[in-house]
Order: C-alpha cells, then structure tokens, then sequence
C-alpha cells in the first residue's frame, strides 16, 4: 500500500490544530496536512449547536491574543460566534487547504528505523510524517452512561454533543440528565417550551451571576480603529479570571479558602433571591469547595427551577424502561425525550485520543495508567520523539484554553527554531526533565484547592482516575509563557 508523506500532522481541526498550523506556517513549515474526523473545522465549537450554547469565559479573553476580533456581539458570545471566529481566523492564516475532513485517525506508531511516524487513516492509505502533533481538545470524545435499560428506551435519545437542529421541545415530556456547564445552558432553553422537564442531577454545581452585556455600534467600531482598547478590556478579563484560578484554586491553602468561601456565598445568595423554596434550594446546593470541579455563570438556571414544569430529580436513577425513568425511589417518569447532557469521557478516550506506540514499543495510554498522567510543559513525553500532544496532561491554565495555546505555541517556536539552528531532525523529552517537571507540579499543587479543599464529592473530570488533578497546570499564565519561550534546550535531545 502507498504511503504519503508530510513533513507534519497534525490530528484535529478545532482552536488548537488551527494555532498548531498557524505556528507552522510562522516556521517555514507548509508540507503538513491536519486531519480531521468531522466535516468542518473548529472542534466542540463546531460539533456543540445545542440551544443556549455560549462561551463560559469573557470573549474578550476567549480568542488568540494576536487575532482580537472587534466584532464580538457580547461579553459572553453565543457558539455560533466562536465557529464563526474560527472560520475567520482559519482562512486568513490559510489553513483550511492543510484539512482533510472526514478522516479518522486510528494511531500512530514511531519507526525508529526511519525516524517518522506512521499514522493509521481509517479506511485510506497510511501517512507517513516526521512530526506528529495530537490538537484533539479536551472535550471531544462524549461520554453515554451506562445506566441499565437506557438501550430500551423508545423515545428520542440525544447527547447535547449531536443536537438535532429540527428537535422541537414545545410540549413535549423531557428528561435531562447531568447538571453540567453544559445542563446550564441547555435547561433554561428547554425549560421555555417543554410540557415537562425534569433534570437528573448527581452533583449539583455551583452557579453564579453572569455578568453579561452587548457590545453596542459604537463599541465594535472603537475596538476596530483603536485596538488597544479591545486589549485593555482583555488585559481586564484576563487578570480577573487569573485572580480567580491562583487565589481560588493554585493557592487555596495559602488564603485559607478565603475566596472560595465568598463564591460560594455569592451562589447561595444567588440561589435564595432566586428559590424561596428552602428545601429545593438545599438540594441544589453543592457539597465540595468552591472550585473543585468548573464553576459556571447563569443568570437563568436557578430560575428554571422556579417554573412549574420544572423538577429537580437527585435521588438517582435505577433504571430506564421503554417510556421512562425510574429513580432510586421507586418513582417513574414518563418521558418523550431523554437528553444526555453527561460531558466527555475525558480520562479513559481523550488521553490520548488515538492509541500512540512511541520508542521501543511503548503505548502513551497503557503507560499513562500504569505509572502516572504525566506531561513535560503539558506536551511532550519521554519515549516518544518528534510528539507533541497539546491537551496533554498538567497543559490546561484554567479557564481559558487560548492561554494555553498561546504558551503552547510559544514551545513550538523554541523547538523547532532550535532544531532548524542545529539542522537536527528529531527531538525527544528527556525523563530527567519530564520527571522534574512532574514533581514541580506535584509541588505546586500541595496547596491547591484540589489536594486541601473538600473535593470528595465533587465527581470532578479535574481529577484524573488514580486521583491526580493532572488536567490542570498549576501555574500563572504569565509563568507558562516564559517557561515556554526559556526552558532549558538540554530538557530535550536533538539529533
């Protein structure tokens, strides 16, 4: 069988395969082909178009640093914004023409004898390439529970990752189950139409205010003809949310919960201007610290609960019939409609997404839950040269993950810079260094809220299945940004 070959590949569409080309693009480098198992680009931000679909985090922050976009409609833009800045951006750096759509990657696996990767394409011809870089995002393979009889259910199933664009809930009997960032947004939605709804919560979650306005005319034409200012109220955004995750989370011994207390008091004062009934309020209420798991902004979930087809369901589900669902209680629901807001297998599918055989025959997921989830700078890993995985464990910087492309793609210019200085060809992690930066972030999450804070019952994907909060990276964004455009070369060996 013939085999292509490229001097890249990058495996995924979405912001981070776009940053990856991008910064490519800045090396010289154009012989790469991004493939790509949708049919367009842009990643969860393509997949997601269920109602009330939005950003979480401020748009001003939400955005590469060197592509402000002048044009956002509000403070918190809708999805369809988002896919709309990532078609934008894509196409000025041209990089839809690197994209095969519709193309599954299998795995990959190094040949020492060549020095390159062989990548399996479901269904083509293999590819060949000297460098293998995995931009499949943290959130892309959806997660079904395993809930006994959910194959025997005869109404609509639908996960809140393949909304149906012509589903209309008016009056129909609809379960959702998960209570997510996700069930945040959607259940105000449904909740508007729905003859009856009842959600199927097993963690309830905090909710605060969404602080959310629109950027009028006079705005939009401001940030076009005076960018600073758009970057003054990023620079305004960014600082905020990074006060929020070093005092709230990296830091929480240090201030003694100090900050997670008062967010927490914010969303019950929130939960009781809302909800007058004390015990629903109760049941609502989370039992882990603030921050354990991704806080969210609503300015109408709570609200939802106050409409009288509305339920709140916590007492578990035991099984689903044909009809409806019956609860730990005893208790039926009859529904039309089962809506599966239950997120990402995150641990046991996205890490790594694909199976990876680096050197010697080594497997990145076997070897991951063996020893530990472990990362050098959140993307390279010892055994498996000329391998960049840019949601690898300890790379995520909290709320936003463009900060963390942004360092990741500072990296990338290191590396490859140097290797183009060194006319060298392959480069790998060395162990020493990726165990020293393990045992750093191991350190530094000593006083996070993860490892002091009350997280037992928070059920959070932070935390990884032997226990480590390894998704996130402990440190400020500033700090990430100039451990990547400084580390030691010797960390890595190039020949």
């Amino acid at each position: 069988m013939t085999t292509e070959l490229f001097e890249a590949v990058i495996v995924g569409a979405g912001f981070a395969g776009i940053g990856a080309a991008i910064q490519l693009k800045r090396l010289g480098i154009e012989d790469f082909v991004i493939l790509e198992r949708e049919d367009d680009l842009g990643g969860t931000w393509y997949v997601n178009h269920y109602p009330g679909l939005a950003v979480d985090v401020p748009t001003t922050t939400y955005s590469y640093y060197f592509e402000p976009n002048p044009n956002w409609s509000r403070m918190f833009s809708p999805g369809e914004e988002i896919k709309q800045y990532a078609d934008t951006v894509a196409a000025k750096y041209d990089v839809p023409r690197h994209i095969r759509y519709n193309t599954t990657v299998d795995g990959a696996r190094w040949d020492e004898d060549i020095s390159a990767w062989h990548i399996d394409v479901r269904g083509e011809q293999p590819i060949t390439a000297r460098y293998l870089i995995t931009a499949t995002g943290f959130l892309s393979q959806p997660h079904t529970p395993d809930i006994p009889g959910i194959d025997t259910f005869e109404g609509r199933i639908v996960h809140t990752t393949q909304w149906d664009a012509d589903y209309d809930p008016a009056g129909e009997r609809i379960a959702v189950i998960g209570t997510g960032a996700t069930a945040v947004q959607l259940i105000p939605e449904l909740a508007k139409t729905a003859a009856d709804l009842t959600v199927f919560q097993r963690t309830a979650i905090w909710v605060v205010p969404k602080i959310d306005f629109r950027f009028g005319p006079l705005a939009k034409k401001t940030f076009a003809r005076f960018p600073w200012t758009q970057r003054l109220l990023r620079w305004l955004t960014d600082s905020i949310y990074e006060v929020m995750v070093s005092v709230g989370v990296r830091h929480y011994g240090m201030f003694r919960g100090r900050f997670n207390i008062a967010a927490s008091d914010l969303s019950k004062i929130h939960r009781f201007l809302v909800i007058r009934d004390k015990e629903l309020r109760r049941r609502l209420t989370p039992d882990y610290d603030f921050g354990c798991k991704r806080p969210t902004f609503s300015n109408g979930y709570y609200q939802a609960f106050t409409r009288s087809n509305v339920h709140l369901q916590d007492a578990g589900i035991a099984r689903i019939e044909n009809d409806g669902i019956v609860g730990n209680d005893g208790i039926k629901v009859g529904i039309d409609t089962l809506v599966l807001a239950t997120g990402f297998d995150l641990w046991e599918a996205n890490f790594p997404a694909i199976e990876v055989i680096g050197r010697e025959g080594r497997n990145l997921g076997k070897w991951w839950r063996e020893t530990r989830f472990q990362s050098y700078q959140g993307v390279s890993v010892p055994y498996f040269p000329n391998f960049l995985s840019l949601a690898g464990p300890y790379a995520f910087l909290g709320l936003n993950f463009f900060n963390t492309m942004e360092y990741q793609m500072q990296l990338m210019d290191r590396l490859f810079s140097e290797m183009k200085r060194r006319n060298a060809t392959t480069f790998e992690v060395t162990e020493e260094a990726n165990a020293e930066f393990l045992d750093r972030m191991t350190e530094l999450l000593g006083e996070s809220v993860f490892t002091v804070g009350n997280c037992a019952s928070a059920n959070s994907y932070y935390f990884s299945p032997n226990g480590d909060p390894a998704l996130l990276r402990p440190t400020s964004t500033e700090t990430a940004i100039r451990e990547a455009m400084n580390f030691p070369l010797s960390d890595y060996r190039l020949s």
